[in-house]
C-alpha cells in the first residue's frame, strides 16, 4: 500500500466509498458525486500505480469485472452510452496513483458529448443507484 493512496485507503476500509462490488482481485465504488450518478470506479486490490505496473492476471480480473459493471450500468440507471477510460496519475493529470478504469454512464441530451454527464440527482439518489447496480451485478454473477 503507498500511504498516500486514496484508492488503498478506500480498499482498506480507511477513507469512505460507497462500494458496489468487490472479490480477491478488484474493488468497484461509485463516485459520490450527485453530478456524476452513476459513474463507477474500478481498480485492482494490488496497488500498482498505471497500467503499465498492475500484474497481467490483475487487469484481466479488472477488464472481466468491468463488463459486468457495464452491464450492470445499463440495467440501472438506462444511459445512452458508456465512456469506459482508464485515466490514472500524473500523465491522466490525476492525484490518484493507482490504476483505475472509468465507467461513466452518458446521455445523448446532456450536451457534453464526451464530458461527464448532468444528472440530477442528491445522495439519496446516488445510494439508489449503487443499490440497483448492486442488484443487477448480483444477478450477473
Amino acid at each position: 500500500m503507498s500511504a498516500d493512496c486514496v484508492f488503498c485507503k478506500i480498499r482498506d476500509g480507511q477513507s469512505p466509498a460507497m462500494k458496489v462490488y468487490e472479490d480477491e482481485r478488484t474493488l468497484v465504488f461509485m463516485d459520490i458525486n450527485p453530478l456524476n450518478a452513476g459513474h463507477c470506479l474500478v481498480t485492482i486490490r494490488s496497488h500498482a500505480a498505471t497500467i503499465w505496473d498492475a500484474d497481467d492476471a490483475d487487469l484481466e480480473a479488472a477488464i472481466t469485472v468491468a463488463k459486468q459493471v457495464a452491464l450492470a450500468l445499463r440495467e440501472a440507471v438506462k444511459p445512452d452510452g458508456l465512456n469506459v477510460l482508464q485515466a490514472n496519475g500524473a500523465a491522466a493529470f490525476q492525484s490518484v496513483p493507482h490504476f483505475h478504469l472509468h465507467l461513466i454512464p452518458r446521455w445523448n441530451n446532456d450536451g457534453k458529448g464526451f464530458d461527464w454527464p448532468v444528472v440530477p440527482g442528491d445522495r439519496a439518489r446516488i445510494i439508489e443507484i449503487g443499490e440497483r447496480i448492486r442488484e443487477a451485478l448480483d444477478a450477473a454473477l
